[in-house]
């Protein structure tokens, strides 16, 4: 009997490893992340822009802190970098609160964690934003900014908004790394990335919902693409990747450039929020 528990539970513990373990390389990965935070400085008025351009290494170097967070604190960070909508019902998942203590309320602390609180992280660092501007504390501004650019860039990332966070529901175990962070890598030098100026965002919170809607609704096409790509090849070599490219390679640039508007938009929302300080030139 000892023996059969034994197992039983080293099969338990086995399972757990393996459905948690994909969810530790999320989005796009080191450059990805580097590349949105670089496109948004281009982004921003010149009321703003000298301060963020003179700091874009600084920036591009922690935008991806999330990520190395996440590898030492899986636990911790995990649900900060995610929301699970199909949790919620159907698109476009209207049970969800998207005030964070209404969502409690109906759901319970656990359940929501669990489901991910991406949206309101952005709205909590936007807010760290703000009052670090407001204060004049320009080394946590930078890296308010980086980790902000990070999370934003994690919401446009579809794998980030549903339960079939590696393929693994849609018998495509892997895709969400070989669309996000490998696509990136073998491309991004060639992406045609024309970010739009940025803008004022009225609700951060909310706006983050809204990216994490669209970034969803874009999973059908990305699997689709996937099984075309892979269509009489046994492996995932260089040819895979150029037919993913043809067949996806539009949705990668599309999202990519629209966090980096957004995050450039989070950055001037910010500041207009902490009342218009003046930034220094470094």
């Amino acid at each position: 009997m000892k023996t059969v528990r034994s197992a039983s539970l080293r099969a338990t513990v086995v399972a757990i490893v393996a459905l948690s373990a994909p969810m530790l390389v999320r989005a796009w990965g080191t450059t990805g992340e580097r590349l949105i935070a670089s496109k948004a400085v281009d982004t921003l008025p010149a009321e703003i822009q000298p301060f963020f351009a003179s700091n874009r290494d600084f920036i591009e170097k922690h935008a991806s802190d999330p990520l190395d967070w996440l590898a030492k604190n899986p636990a911790t960070e995990r649900p900060n970098q995610i929301l699970l909508l199909e949790r919620y019902g159907k698109f476009p998942f209207d049970a969800l609160p998207r005030n964070y203590k209404n969502a409690v309320t109906k759901y319970g602390r656990a359940k929501v964690q669990a489901g991910g609180v991406l949206p309101w992280q952005i709205g909590v660092y936007s807010a760290k934003l703000s009052d670090a501007m407001r204060s004049g504390n320009w080394e946590q501004a930078k890296l308010a900014a980086a980790w902000l650019a990070a999370y934003v860039g994690e919401a446009h990332d579809p794998f980030n908004t549903t339960l079939d966070f590696d393929g693994t529901l849609s018998g495509q175990p892997g895709v969400n790394t070989r669309f996000d962070s490998s696509l990136v890598d073998h491309y991004s030098l060639f992406f045609p990335m024309h970010p739009n100026d940025a803008a004022f965002i009225p609700d951060s919170t909310d706006h983050a919902f809204d990216d994490c809607l669209s970034a969803h609704a874009w999973l059908e096409n990305i699997l689709l693409a996937d099984r075309r790509a892979h269509a009489g090849l046994t492996n995932y070599d260089d040819q895979y990747y150029d037919r993913l490219y043809n067949q996806a390679g539009a949705i990668v640039i599309r999202q990519l450039t629209d966090a980096a508007t957004d995050v450039g938009s989070y950055w001037l929302t910010a500041w207009i929020n902490a009342g218009r300080p003046e930034l220094p030139s470094r």
